[in-house]
């Protein structure tokens, strides 16, 4: 939303924020709808990228198509592990990063997409040639 478009709203009386706000979500809260959110958008593009459909990708994980969809759009009762495995059935791979650091501690997740990951494999053996 634009600079403009939030003060006229303002103005004219209307309360302006985010859902997290809206909802009264903690920063964890906040942070862990954020994580499921993107990964399941991960998932979706993986999938899509991979040349599968939701029936298929239910088969490689013993679910239903119906619950892939379900999982592509981080419904409430999907959980975080079966969002990975669906990312991983898909061809994605996910990479955690920890770095101990004194001021904070910082957990870093990637969703690296199959294609990606072929060409830094190719990468990695022309390097070791």
């Amino acid at each position: 939303m634009t600079t403009k478009k939030r003060g006229s709203l303002k103005a004219a009386g209307w309360q302006v924020g985010d859902a997290a706000e809206f909802l009264g979500l903690s920063a964890d809260e906040k942070q862990l709808v954020e994580v499921r959110l993107a990964l399941a958008l991960s998932i979706r593009l993986q999938r899509q990228e991979s040349g599968l459909s939701q029936k298929q990708l239910a088969d490689r994980i013993g679910t239903s198509q119906p619950r892939i969809a379900k999982i592509e759009v981080a419904a409430a009762d999907v959980s975080l592990d079966q969002l990975v495995r669906a990312y991983t059935a898909a061809g994605g791979r996910i990479e955690c990063t920890s770095k101990p650091n004194a001021a904070a501690r910082k957990l870093t997740l990637r969703c690296i997409a199959a294609r990606r990951m072929a060409s830094m494999t190719r990468a990695r053996d022309t390097k070791s040639r």
